[in-house]
This record gives C-alpha cells, structure tokens and sequence, in this order.
C-alpha cells in the first residue's frame, strides 16, 4: 500500500493472525523475532512477509492510522479501498461503529464449487480508542481467514469435507469429471463423498469400511488395506492424491515422497496430523518441497494442509 497523506504511517512490518487457539504454532514457526509486537491472535513482525503456515492471514504492508472519532476511523479506511474487514480483539463496540461506516461486505456462506471472492479485502483493527492499523492487501479473501460453507447436513457421513471443501475452495482447482482420484484414509468417506460428487473416478483406501451409503455411489471403489502398504503400481497413474489418514506427519512425509518419486500422481492434497507436539521440523520438510503449499485452513484443527498441484 502507498497511502497519498501523511497522516497514514506505514509500519515497515507484516502482521500475521494466527487461527483461534494456535498462537503458539505461529510463534514457533515464526521463531525468535526482534521486535514481535502481540495484539491477541494479531503479530505485527518487523521485516517483509516470510512464509507462514500457522497463519489464518497475512497483512501485507499495514499501516497505522491516528483517528479523532468513529466517522474518521471509516472516512480514513475509505480513502483507501472500499472492502475493509475488522479484526476485532479489544473495543469491540468501538470498531462494530466503525465497521458499521464503510461499505457492506457481504459475508454470505459459499455454496461448494462456487469459486473463493475475487474483490480484495483488508483487514483492520484498533489498537486503542484512536489508533487503527490497516492493511489493504492481505493474503486471504475471507474475513480474517476464515471460509465458511452452506453446509450438507445430511449426506456426508462426518464433517471432514468441509476440511476438503476450504482445501480446494483456496488452492482455485479441483477434479473435474473422469479424473482419477485416490483417497487414503477414506473412511467413513466425507472426502470421497466430495470427490465423487465432482464428477471424479474415486478409490477409496482404508483399513475400516465405508459408510455403507457412500460405498454404494457411482465411480466409488473401494479397497480394504492400509494406505501406506499401497505401492504406486498397484494403482497406476493418477489425477489426484488426497489423503487425511491418521499418522504422525514424519510417516505421511514419507508416503508422499514415495508417490512423488513414482511419477504417478499430477496433484496432491494431505493433511499433516500432529499429535501431540507440534512437529515443525517435518512441516519446514513438507513446505520445501518445489511446488509446495502449505497451510492451515479455518477447518482444520490441530493440522494442517499441504498441497502440490501440477
């Protein structure tokens, strides 16, 4: 952002908001950082943005905004862009009368496949009864990161394609009609049950059965063995690897680096699942592999997502 008046102070900082409860996951990631200005869930850091999983959204360049009133804060934020979201971590009714000011941001639960909004959107708050920071630009285009979806209550047979529904929502790609799709850790099947209403041709993997209502769809079939004892060959090629099989991430690493070197799949998306203590190491070992995403979704718990599309 390059803000024309000079009332406008830009902070020569990136501000990351890590997701409800996992403060302490960014700040790791983050590292020792000189200069680490907390607001709740908001870290302004000194410096350029550097990658950061642990983060919900960046806030690319903000800048800080001294206000005398309600009507300046909005009059302010105005003056930059029209689409202002509010993270509100202290004066909550201060910033809702802000908020209230600028232009409606409609906030509607997205259909799936409808795509993720294009507009952008950035991201504010107070820091005190009249001082805003501000970012125009920031790294998600949903209100402080998180995707909500109009929800299938009745046909999935758990709540884990909602996890896969943000997935393919933010990464702008999914499976189209005929492609061949691979699920480990399929059972009961929420992602198959994703992956086939697509359009996808879906082998399911899992040493548990299939709800028996997903077992029965078309372009469903299902093999009862363990994801990892699977080799390349016994699949052949494929469009599309999904997993969300319950591991310790140093195993699924190596499960994902034995389907990459196959040369066998186009397109990969994994949940890396820690338990216990969050294991950084082997995420930084994910994260650099070339083409590589990763990163936490608002319906992710203690996970998080990697992708690598073709």
């Amino acid at each position: 952002m390059s803000p024309d008046t000079p009332a406008f102070e830009p902070l020569e900082a990136t501000g990351y908001l890590a997701p409800a409860g996992f403060e302490i996951q960014l700040r790791a990631e983050l590292g020792e950082v000189s200069g680490l200005t907390a607001y709740d869930r908001l870290l302004l850091v000194p410096g350029p943005p550097r990658p950061a999983a642990w983060a919900a959204n960046i806030w690319y360049e903000p800048v800080r905004i001294p206000i005398a009133s309600i009507a300046d804060a909005a009059g302010a934020l105005r003056a930059i862009q029209r689409n202002w979201a509010v993270y509100p971590w202290r004066l909550h009714r201060r910033a809702g009368l802000i908020q209230a000011q600028l232009p409606h941001v409609s906030a509607k639960p997205l259909i799936f496949p409808a795509p993720a909004p294009t507009a952008p959107l950035g991201s504010w708050t107070l820091l005190d009864e009249h001082t805003v920071v501000a970012s125009a630009r920031c790294s998600s285009p949903f209100p402080n990161g998180e995707v909500q979806f109009v929800e299938d209550k009745q046909a999935p047979p758990n709540r884990a394609y909602l996890k896969l529904w943000e997935a393919l929502t933010v990464l702008g790609r999914q499976p189209g009609p005929g492609e061949r799709c691979l699920d480990l850790g399929a059972s009961p099947g929420g992602w198959t049950w994703v992956l086939q209403a697509l359009g996808a041709q879906v082998i399911s993997v899992d040493k548990a059965p299939l709800a028996p209502a997903i077992a029965r769809l078309p372009n469903v079939e299902f093999r009862q063995a363990s994801a990892f004892a699977l080799a390349p060959d016994d699949v052949g090629p494929v469009d599309w690897l999904f997993s969300d099989v319950v591991c310790y991430p140093a195993r699924l690493l190596g499960l994902a680096e034995r389907w990459l070197q196959s040369g066998r799949v186009r397109n990969f998306v994994c949940t890396l699942k820690f338990q216990g203590e969050t294991d950084h190491a082997t995420a930084r070992r994910f994260a650099a592999i070339p083409g590589s995403r990763l990163m936490h979704l608002h319906h992710n718990k203690h996970e998080l997502t990697w992708a690598r599309l073709a």
